[in-house]
C-alpha cells in the first residue's frame, strides 16, 4: 500500500513538474512571439502596433531588459515630447535590469540629448564609456554633449578619445575644430577642419568654418577656394556664388568679383541678394569713372524695390544716391532701411547725415542715439557724442549736450577741447557752477588754453 502511495505522489509530481513546463514553454513561445510581432510592426513603421507587442512581452516577462529596450526605441522613433519621456523612462529601466549592458545608455543618452538636457545625456555616455571605453561613435556623442553644454575642454578630452580610436572619423575632426575655435586655438582648428574635409569633402558645415577661418586669418586665397567648393556641392543656392564674389572683393579682386557676380546673375537673372551684392561691389571698389556709382545705383534701385528688401541693402541704395547728390532720394530710402527688421546699425549713421543736410535735426540727433543702442562696441563714441551734442545746440537744448559732452569726455578726459565744449554747454544751460568747474579741470591741463580763459570771463 505505502508503495503504490509513495508511487502516485510521484506521479503527480511529475505531472505537476510537466504541467510547470509546459506553461513555462508557452509563455516563453507567447513572449518571443509578441517581440516578432512587434518587430514585425517596427519595420512596417506600424509603431502604435509595435509598442502593443513589447508591452505585451513586458506583461509576461517584467525583467525583461530586450522588451523594454525595443519599446523605448519605439518610442523615441514615434518622437513627440511625451514618446521621448516614455523612451528615457523605458531606457532607464532597462539599464537597471542589466546593469552591465551598453545599448540601453547609449539610447538613454540620445533621448536626453534629443531632449537638449546636454549635462546628464553626457553623464549617461560617460556611464556607458566606463563599462567600455572602446567605442569612437559614444566618445564622440559625449564630446558633442559637452560641447552644447558649454564644457569645451571636456567635450576636449572626450573627442582626444574619439579620434585616437577612430582617426577617420570626420564628424569629430569638424566637432574639434569647432572646439579649438572656441578656445581661439585657430590654427589647431584650421588643421583639424581640414582633416575632417579630407575625409569627407561634401561635408559643407567643415567647409563653411574653415572659410570663415581663412577670413580671419587673411588667407584670401583659402577662403576663396573653400567657398568655390561650396558653390560647388551647393549649386542650388544662389549665397554660395554670392559669397565667392564678395571674397574677391574683400581681397581686392575687383574684376573678379564682378565677374563671378555677373556670371551667377545670368543664371539667376531676378535674383535680388545678386544684384544687392553686385551694386556693393560697384560702390565700394576704387572709382575709375562716375560709371561705377550709376552701375551701383542701378543694380542696388533693382535690389531695392521688392517689399522684402532688407535693411543692409536700403542702406547701400541710399549710400548709392547720397553719393549721387541725391539727398532727398537718399533719405527716403534710409528711412525705410532704419525700419526693416532686422535693421542694419549703418543705416541710421547714414539716415543722419541725410537728414540732417534736409535741416532735420531732431531726426538726425534720434538716428545717432538710435545707432547706439544697437551697435555693438561702439569705438566711436566720442565723435558720435560730439555730434549729438551739436545738433542739440542747435535744436536750442543745451541740457541734452550737457549729458552727451559729458559721456564724451569721460571716453576722454584728456581732450581739452571737448572739456572746452562742455563748460561751453554748461553756460548755455545756465548752470555756471559746473562750468566753472569744467574750466577749471580744463585749465589745470592747458593753463595758456584761449578757449577756456574766454570760457572762464563768459562764466563769472
Amino acid at each position: 500500500m505505502k508503495r503504490l502511495i509513495v508511487g502516485l505522489a510521484l506521479l503527480a509530481l511529475v505531472a505537476v513538474s510537466a504541467a510547470v513546463a509546459y506553461q513555462a514553454a508557452a509563455r516563453q513561445r507567447e513572449y518571443s512571439e509578441l517581440l516578432t510581432r512587434g518587430d514585425s510592426a517596427l519595420r512596417d513603421d506600424q509603431t502604435f502596433g509595435a509598442i502593443e507587442g513589447y508591452s505585451g512581452a513586458i506583461a509576461l516577462r517584467p525583467g525583461s531588459m530586450l522588451a523594454y529596450l525595443r519599446r523605448g526605441q519605439t518610442y523615441q522613433r514615434r518622437g513627440d515630447s511625451g514618446d521621448l519621456d516614455a523612451a528615457a523612462r523605458d531606457f532607464r529601466t532597462a539599464a537597471a535590469l542589466d546593469p552591465t549592458a551598453t545599448r540601453p545608455l547609449e539610447a538613454l543618452g540620445d533621448v536626453l540629448y534629443q531632449r537638449q538636457r546636454y549635462a546628464r545625456a553626457a553623464e549617461t555616455y560617460e556611464r556607458y564609456v566606463l563599462l567600455d571605453d572602446r567605442s569612437a561613435r559614444v566618445s564622440y556623442k559625449l564630446a558633442l554633449a559637452r560641447f552644447r553644454d558649454r564644457d569645451i575642454d571636456a567635450a576636449l578630452t572626450a573627442l582626444t578619445e574619439a579620434v585616437r580610436l577612430d582617426d577617420r572619423m570626420a564628424d569629430a575632426h569638424y566637432l574639434l575644430g569647432m572646439c579649438l575655435r572656441e578656445k581661439h586655438r585657430l590654427p589647431e582648428a584650421v588643421r583639424a577642419l581640414e582633416r575632417a574635409v579630407s575625409l569627407e569633402p561634401g561635408m559643407i558645415p567643415a567647409r563653411e568654418e574653415l572659410a570663415d577661418l581663412y577670413r580671419i586669418q587673411d588667407r584670401r586665397a583659402d577662403e576663396i577656394e573653400q567657398l568655390q567648393l561650396l558653390a560647388g556641392l551647393d549649386r542650388d543656392h544662389v549665397e554660395r556664388q554670392v559669397a565667392v564674389g564678395m571674397a574677391h572683393a574683400r581681397a581686392g579682386h575687383w574684376d573678379l568679383a564682378v565677374l563671378t557676380l555677373s556670371g551667377a546673375l545670368e543664371r539667376n537673372p531676378n535674383e535680388p541678394e545678386i544684384y544687392r551684392a553686385l551694386g556693393q561691389v560697384w560702390l565700394e571698389r576704387p572709382r575709375e569713372d562716375r560709371a561705377f556709382l550709376s552701375k551701383a545705383r542701378e543694380a542696388l534701385q533693382f535690389a531695392a524695390l521688392g517689399p522684402t528688401a532688407s535693411s543692409e541693402t536700403l542702406a547701400l541704395y541710399g549710400r548709392a544716391l547720397m553719393e549721387e547728390g541725391d539727398t532727398e532720394g537718399a533719405e527716403r530710402a534710409l528711412q525705410q532701411a532704419t525700419t526693416r527688421y532686422p535693421v542694419d546699425p549703418a543705416a541710421f549713421l547714414l539716415y543722419a547725415s541725410t537728414a540732417e543736410a534736409q535741416n532735420r535735426l531732431d531726426a538726425a540727433r534720434q538716428a545717432l542715439i538710435q545707432y547706439g543702442v544697437l551697435a555693438f562696441g561702439d569705438g566711436d563714441l566720442v565723435a558720435r557724442a560730439t555730434r549729438i551734442a551739436a545738433l542739440s545746440l542747435r535744436l536750442n537744448d543745451p541740457r541734452t549736450a550737457v549729458d552727451w559732452l559729458s559721456r564724451a569726455t569721460s571716453s576722454n578726459p584728456n581732450d581739452v577741447q571737448l572739456i572746452a565744449a562742455l563748460a561751453d554747454a554748461h553756460i548755455r544751460a545756465g548752470d555756471r557752477g559746473a562750468a566753472q568747474a569744467a574750466i577749471a579741470h580744463g585749465l589745470e591741463k592747458d593753463p595758456k588754453n584761449a578757449q577756456l580763459l574766454a570760457l572762464a570771463r563768459r562764466a563769472r
